[in-house]
């Protein structure tokens, strides 16, 4: 079995790799599902590891719909993941809906060339699995990543294994909330590869900052936070 680690940081990859991973998917900020890491971490990270490097291309939080200037960027994530020696890609693109987007997804198919392509948890929003299942593995999909459609794999098993069935030409990875405790559940079931981050929290600090920097009221998955145009000029018009 694939034990696929997501490692949100350059000590998290070593620590994966130290640990007996065989390979990781790279993101940064697992808070808000992970978004693509930046280009000096996905280098250092390649430089170091002797495993398979997997990166999130995804250029925000929220949902997985993109404006035409988002998608160049995560097209030209996936060049750069190329040019550094990557292995593989991890991403995809829904259609607000909840359909697939088979032309855009496609597209970053495309781009990955040789590389290894997972389409994400994005899976989980689908608003048909089984279909959607086709269309990616038509598309040349690797692996697609899914918690079953629920909140954790554990609560997903059933549908995971039906969807694993189901897969012909992909692998069905298992991955939310898979920890030591729950792994080999996975592993009898059939499964050819498991997804974890297995986060512990390390403390930085002696005591919490008066002021916090995490605002949740950002957290949101059917909206995203734009610099609005109207809101900015009017203050520039107040103080200039």
């Amino acid at each position: 079995m694939i034990v696929e680690v997501c490692a949100n940081s350059y000590q998290s990859a070593v620590n994966a790799e130290a640990a007996g991973a065989d390979r990781i998917e790279l993101c940064s900020e697992l808070a808000v599902g992970g978004i693509t890491p930046s280009y000096g971490l996905i280098k250092k990270v390649s430089e170091k590891l002797g495993i398979p490097i997997h990166v999130l291309i995804r250029p925000r939080s929220g949902d997985f719909t993109y404006s035409r200037d988002e998608f160049q960027i995560m097209k030209t994530d996936i060049a750069i993941c190329a040019d550094l020696g990557i292995s593989g890609i991890v991403s995809g693109v829904l259609y607000a809906d909840g359909t697939l987007d088979k032309r855009r997804t496609g597209e970053l198919i495309a781009a990955a060339g040789d590389l290894q392509f997972t389409f994400h948890r994005a899976f989980d929003w689908v608003t048909d699995p089984l279909k959607t299942l086709t269309e990616l593995e038509n598309l040349g999909v690797d692996c697609i990543l899914t918690s079953g459609g629920r909140q954790s794999a554990e609560e997903g098993i059933n549908q995971l294994v039906s969807w694993r069935k189901k897969a012909e030409k992909c692998v069905v990875m298992p991955g939310g909330g898979i920890r030591e405790h729950n792994a080999l559940v996975f592993k009898n079931e059939g499964f050819k590869a498991i997804h974890l981050s297995g986060i512990k929290f390390s403390k930085t600090l002696n005591k919490k900052p008066q002021l916090s920097m995490n605002t949740a009221s950002y957290l949101r998955d059917d909206e995203i936070a734009l610099t609005d145009f109207e809101i900015v000029r009017a203050l520039i018009q107040s103080v200039k």
